[in-house]
C-alpha cells in the first residue's frame, strides 16, 4: 500500500483519476473531520446525524469527481464547498412537502433562550458515524465504477444538482435518453 501522506490533495485527485482507487479511502478518512466540522451543527427533524455525514460524503465524492486540476482553487476549498452544497440541498430537499417528516432542521448547538442549555444533545457514536459514511463512499465508489463514460458524466451532474432536463441540455442530448440513463444508474445503484 502506498503512503499517500507525502502527496497534495490535488496530487491525490489525479491518482484516483488514473485508476488508484484504494487512494479514495484515504481522502474520505483525511476529510471526515471537515465533513463533521460542517454536518455537526446542522439537525434534520426526523434524521439521524449520519444522514448529513453521509450527504456530506457524497458532497466529498462529487467533488473528487469534478475538481478541475487545471484551477488555482485548492482542492480543499472546492470540498468544502462542494460538502456544504450537497449537505444543505439535502436539508432543502428534506423541507419538501414529499419528505414531510423530515420538515426542519436547528442548530444543536443554539441556545435555549433562558436555561442557556444546548437544545439537543449529540449521542451519536462517531465511531459507527464515520464506519457508516466510509461505507457510503465505498459504495459510491463500486457504483462510479460500474458505470460507463456517458452514465458517469450524468451522474456527476446530477450529483451537482442537475434535473435531467438540465443535464440533456448541459449534454446536448435528448431528455429522454437521460432519462434512461438516470434509471439504469438507478438499478446499478441497487444492485450494489
Amino acid at each position: 500500500m502506498q503512503n499517500y501522506d507525502k502527496f497534495k490533495d490535488e496530487q491525490l485527485v489525479a491518482l484516483y483519476r488514473e485508476g488508484d482507487t484504494a487512494v479514495l479511502n484515504y481522502i474520505c478518512e483525511k476529510y471526515k473531520p471537515l465533513v463533521l466540522k460542517i454536518a455537526k451543527p446542522l439537525y434534520l427533524v426526523g434524521g439521524e446525524t449520519d444522514d448529513l455525514l453521509q450527504e456530506g460524503m457524497i458532497g466529498l465524492f462529487g467533488a473528487i469527481c469534478d475538481y478541475d486540476l487545471e484551477q488555482s482553487v485548492s482542492f480543499y476549498h472546492f470540498a468544502n464547498l462542494c460538502i456544504k452544497r450537497q449537505i444543505m440541498k439535502a436539508i432543502e430537499a428534506s423541507n419538501t412537502k414529499k419528505n414531510a417528516p423530515l420538515n426542519g432542521y436547528v442548530s444543536i448547538y443554539e441556545e435555549a433562550e433562558d436555561s442557556g442549555e444546548e437544545l439537543f444533545a449529540v449521542g451519536t457514536d462517531l465511531s459507527e458515524v464515520f464506519a457508516e459514511a466510509e461505507n457510503t463512499a465505498n459504495r459510491l465508489n463500486n457504483l462510479y465504477n460500474a458505470l460507463s463514460s456517458m452514465e458517469r458524466k450524468v451522474f456527476e451532474l446530477y450529483m451537482e444538482g442537475l434535473d435531467y432536463r438540465e443535464i440533456a441540455q448541459r449534454l446536448n442530448k435528448d431528455a429522454k435518453s437521460i432519462d434512461n440513463t438516470l434509471t439504469r444508474i438507478r438499478q446499478k445503484a441497487k444492485k450494489i
